[in-house]
């Protein structure tokens, strides 16, 4: 089974009761979409979080969030193929995986590509109170371009930015699909972000003014899709994702194909 959750900045008290509620195995998959504290607060401390989480029994499939230090800077980590994409991995920790940026990966019959990494607005908060703050956080030029030769190449790309990013994309590439994910209302924001206990007042107050400023930019995406129930919303996605694969307008090759081969017909 493959589960998502988000943001764990280097807590993991719901990943640990969840597994135990559902009995899961190494078999199974939960997904970090976001920042997961796995490699934030250097290797002493860090080491503590990683023997915690490879004695859970579930296998962690971490995609590089903001407050992070990307796994190829990191002496330890190498490179092994997972369901069909690259992964970086400890020797230690075999069941702690970070997706490498641009790859694709086969999950449930379902292949997706991946790509991590964002703006910090926190970036001062953190240099002032001398907490983990990394150039690469946000992808490199390369990491951008092979992404976009996975683009070129027909592939669906997933990408997980703010606004301003996700405009400068669809400038790039005027066919880009915007979908704006939000909770169902400001108030399950708030408690969403406290209930979290992983983040100070300050950053709370930073985000929440950030989620006004890019709620003033909805009317520029293509569909608005509420995070209310997990399941429910990430299912919604990939309903909005396949159904995008049948606008005529992204099937004009197929179209004149189509018309070439009925005009071969009729002579």
């Amino acid at each position: 089974m493959i589960y998502i959750t988000g943001d764990t900045h280097g807590r993991f008290e719901r990943i640990e009761n969840f597994c135990q509620m559902n009995s899961t195995s190494k078999d199974d998959i939960m997904i970090i979409l976001g920042d997961a504290g796995i490699n934030f607060s250097g290797p002493m401390y860090d080491s503590v979080k990683k023997k915690l989480l490879e004695e859970l029994p579930i296998t962690i499939f971490s995609i590089h969030g903001n407050h992070e230090q990307r796994p190829y800077t990191i002496d330890g980590y190498e490179e092994k193929q997972w369901h069909g994409g690259t992964v970086y991995v400890e020797e230690e920790y075999p069941s702690l995986l970070f997706a490498k940026d641009g790859e694709i990966f086969d999950l449930d019959g379902k292949k997706t590509i991946v790509m991590g990494g964002a703006y910090s607005i926190d970036k001062a908060i953190r240099i002032a109170y001398g907490w983990g703050w990394w150039e690469d956080e946000q992808p490199s030029e390369e990491i951008k371009a092979y992404v976009e030769e996975q683009l070129e190449a027909g592939k669906d790309v997933i990408l997980e930015i703010e606004i301003q990013g996700a405009l400068k994309v669809k400038e790039k590439f005027p066919d880009t699909l915007l979908l704006f994910v939000t909770p169902p209302s400001a108030e399950e924001l708030k408690n969403r972000l406290i209930g979290r206990g992983t983040e100070t007042m300050d950053v709370i107050e930073s985000r929440l003014a950030r989620a006004v400023e890019e709620a003033e930019g909805i009317e520029s995406y293509d569909y608005l899709v509420v995070n209310d129930v997990l399941e429910d919303c990430v299912e919604e996605v990939h309903q909005i994702i396949q159904n995008e694969h049948y606008r005529v307008n992204r099937n004009e090759s197929a179209i004149q194909e189509m018309r070439n081969e009925l005009k071969a017909f009729s002579k």
